[in-house]
C-alpha cells in the first residue's frame, strides 16, 4: 500500500485505541474507511482519464503514420487511367397503384324519427338478466349448539 508493514499498522491501531478510546473507535474507523473509499474512487477516475488521454494520443500518432504510409504508397503506385467502370442500371420502382376506395360503412342504428320517437335501446351485454340468489335463512338457536 504505502510501504507500511503489518507491525507498523498494529502500532498505529494501538495508539488510536488509546487516544480515541474503545467507545468511539468504531465510528472513527467507519469514517476513515469512508474517506479512503472516496480517495480510491477519485484515484481510479483520474487513472481512467489519464489512460484515455494516452490511448487517444497513441491513436492520433498511429493515424499520422498510416496517412504518411498511404501517401508514400500512392506516390509509388499511381492510379492507372483506364475505362470507367460500368455503372449499374438504375432500378425503376413500379408506380403506386391506388385501388378504389371501399364503400362507406353503413350506419349501425337508424337515426331518430322526426316525430320524437326514441330508438330502441340495444340489448344488455352478457345475455338475459340474471336473477338474484335466494336469501340465506337466519341461524336458529339449535344450529349454534352443534
Amino acid at each position: 500500500m504505502f510501504g507500511i508493514d503489518s507491525s507498523e499498522l498494529l502500532v498505529i491501531f494501538l495508539v488510536a485505541l488509546v487516544v480515541i478510546g474503545p467507545k468511539d473507535l468504531p465510528r472513527v474507523m467507519r469514517t476513515v474507511g469512508h474517506w479512503v473509499g472516496k480517495a480510491r474512487g477519485m484515484a481510479g477516475h483520474f487513472r481512467a482519464g489519464v489512460d484515455n488521454m494516452i490511448r487517444e494520443s497513441e491513436l492520433a500518432e498511429m493515424e499520422k503514420k498510416w496517412k504518411a504510409e498511404n501517401e508514400r504508397i500512392m506516390r509509388e503506385h499511381p492510379a492507372i487511367p483506364g475505362p470507367a467502370p460500368a455503372a449499374a442500371p438504375e432500378e425503376k420502382w413500379p408506380e403506386a397503384v391506388m385501388d378504389e376506395l371501399p364503400p362507406p360503412a353503413k350506419a349501425l342504428a337508424a337515426p331518430a324519427k322526426a316525430s320524437g320517437e326514441r330508438p330502441k335501446a340495444p340489448p344488455p351485454r352478457g345475455g338475459p338478466a340474471r336473477r338474484a340468489a335466494p336469501p340465506i335463512p337466519p341461524r336458529r338457536p339449535a344450529d349454534k349448539a352443534r
